[in-house]
């Protein structure tokens, strides 16, 4: 047992020892390493296996340079450098690239890399149909491009079109001709297919700028033409697209974004990352590793600014396809502008209607207190109005009694018999003026007791002061008082209501009245004085009562603060919520030799601060 709980460790260091050995991987590709497909195709393996770093893979590149170099010495020279480079390093599997590189694999597998796998990748169909059965250890997935799709999607766009150009190379690599055909005869109906094969430069833009716009291009670049010059498929691309006067077409993913309207394009990246995964199968020692996939990855490619220039309908293109440069619309190119300018106005609207509301409350509670406060005018009024009940009976009954002496005295006239018609008119005149004087009275206290809504018009504060005085000459009276009134030298004119200007003159001068009720005889008189001084009307009552406290003064108008035993403590606080409706201020202060003075600021009809 103590053996075998010691051999645990040693087994376990051994297999990191082991876990820890990279893996190597030859890549023979037939052109040069300057091919755009030959590193496309090692990035895609490169980043299937950096994604699993418990496994380190090693990836050493050779390039065969076909087509520019061939022949029996050229073929031996590299047999031995291969052979020579790599004897020091086992090799755990071989990708070779293309119909030419299975075939020299082929021919020299055992001499090279024998009892290494082997996977072929960019071999067509037809180039394995003509080639002896492959070895066991030798798969791959058989690589087809699709040109029947990519020649249906130009003629779809181009509905004009009956002349399909192919532009192909002279190389045996450039022989696409048996590949294309198959595909695309089915479908050409009555489009007529012409191959320009290995044409040089001059003789290939003369032919491609003649092109008319009944005229699509299909080409896959070239890497030789007729006159024995070599291009990278990058290049030849690029010579094709600038020379051409009708749209250009592909089927490898080499030509996207150098001017080519699109296809349905092999991905050599993803075809890269499909012989990754492969390939780590076959490194976990999966028995399935061989499986190999149906077919290579593709998609639909398309050059939104071709798109543009050759006119061709947006709608018509399918719905999988991967536009590439197109413009990207507002959310996609500042989508965390947006999302933030978008939360910001939700915020802001958040906040507005929140605004509004909270305004409409406060104009509600406005509204509310307004109206409660038109209703404590109402009531301190009545009051008043309760308090001066003797001295308007009084002032009422005056002229009723009045009329009726002169009622009687008529009565008795008619009774007597005689003409005297003078003395009934005379006493019929009484009775008028009396019952008129009675009405006036009334219609003064009518005045004064309505409820109403505030009105904002034009008045003079001089007349408000008479007819204050007239309503309170029987209190006044009663009282035993006097009201010394020295109004303005002109009209006092200001923006106001009437009635309410009046409430604060009549509850300044009750107070006024009450304070002076145990003075000295020589000291019951009240005086109103209204002045005018920078847009301003004040208006100073004064009394020489008994004055005020001084802890007093700083709560006179306060609500429900009364010096009085039975007083509400309102009018004071109402008089002063008048006067700041009406854009005025109201205080108070102790008059010099004893006593009260009550000052009220207005402004003028005319002055900024005038309220309408």
């Amino acid at each position: 047992m103590s053996r075998c709980l010691l051999a645990v460790p040693v087994l376990l260091m051994v297999h990191l020892v082991l876990a820890a050995e990279p893996k190597h991987v030859l890549v023979v590709h037939a052109t040069n390493r300057l091919s755009g497909t030959s590193m496309t195709f090692e990035s895609g393996m490169r980043e299937v296996f950096a994604a699993n770093p418990a496994q380190r893979v090693e990836i050493f590149s050779e390039f065969l340079d076909e087509p520019r170099f061939s022949g029996e010495w050229y073929e031996h020279a590299v047999i031995t450098y291969l052979h020579d480079k790599y004897a020091d390093r086992p090799l755990d599997a071989v990708v070779v690239g293309g119909d030419v590189v299975l075939e020299f694999l082929l021919r020299h597998h055992d001499q090279l890399f024998p009892r290494v796998p082997v996977l072929h990748v960019g071999v067509t169909p037809l180039a394995l149909q003509s080639m002896s059965p492959l070895p066991p250890d030798v798969v791959g997935v058989p690589m087809v491009w699709d040109f029947a799709g990519t020649v249906r999607l130009a003629l779809k766009w181009h509905p004009r079109a009956t002349h399909l150009v192919i532009v192909t190379g002279a190389s045996a690599q450039d022989d696409w001709k048996p590949v294309i055909n198959p595909q695309i005869a089915p479908i050409l109906g009555q489009v007529q297919a012409e191959y320009l094969v290995g044409l040089p430069p001059p003789v290939l833009q003369k032919r491609l700028r003649e092109l008319g716009s009944d005229s699509v291009v299909l080409t896959m670049g070239f890497h030789r033409d007729r006159e024995g010059r070599f291009y990278l498929l990058g290049d030849a691309i690029d010579l094709i697209v600038a020379a051409s006067s009708a749209p250009v077409y592909s089927a490898t993913d080499v030509a996207q974004g150098r001017g080519v309207v699109g296809g349905r394009m092999l991905s050599y990246e993803g075809t890269g990352r499909q012989y990754g995964e492969i390939l780590e199968r076959l490194f976990r020692g999966q028995p399935d590793w061989k499986r190999m996939p149906d077919s290579n990855p593709s998609s639909l490619q398309v050059d939104w600014r071709q798109v543009k220039r050759w006119g061709i309908d947006p709608e018509l293109i399918p719905p999988d396809a991967i536009v590439s440069f197109r413009p990207p619309t507002l959310w996609q190119a500042y989508r965390n502008a947006v999302v933030g300018a978008v939360t910001v106005l939700l915020l802001l609207s958040g906040l507005i209607v929140s605004l509004l509301l909270e305004r409409r409350r406060r104009r509600s509670a406005e509204i509310a207190v307004r109206e409660q406060h038109t209703a404590l005018a109402h009531v301190s009024r009545l009051a008043v109005a309760g308090e001066l009940t003797a001295a308007i009976a009084h002032e009422i009954n005056q002229p009723l009694g009045a009329a009726q002496m002169n009622a009687d005295t008529a009565e008795l006239i008619l009774q007597g018999g005689g003409d005297r018609r003078d003395d009934l008119l005379r006493l019929v005149g009484g009775i008028r003026n009396d019952t008129l004087r009675a009405a006036e009275v009334i219609k003064r206290l009518r005045t004064l007791l309505a409820r109403h809504e505030a009105r904002r018009q034009p008045l003079d504060l001089n007349a408000v002061l008479t007819d204050v005085e007239v309503f309170l000459r029987p209190e006044l009276k009663r009282r035993n008082m006097a009201l010394a009134l020295r109004p303005a030298a002109t009209p006092a004119r200001i923006l106001g209501d009437e009635t309410q200007i009046q409430q604060v003159l009549i509850n300044l001068i009750m107070n006024a009245m009450d304070a002076s009720a145990d003075a000295p005889a020589d000291r019951r008189t009240i005086s109103v004085q209204v002045e005018f001084a920078a847009g301003t009307y004040s208006i100073s009552v004064k009394d020489r009562g008994s004055g005020i406290k001084d802890g007093d003064l700083s709560k006179l108008f306060d609500s429900f603060f009364s010096t009085k035993r039975t007083g509400m403590g309102l009018g004071l606080s109402i008089a002063r919520t008048i006067v700041e409706a009406h854009g005025g201020t109201i205080q108070a202060e102790k008059a010099p030799g004893g006593g009260a003075i009550f000052h009220v600021h207005l402004p003028a009809q005319d002055a900024p601060g005038s309220v309408v």
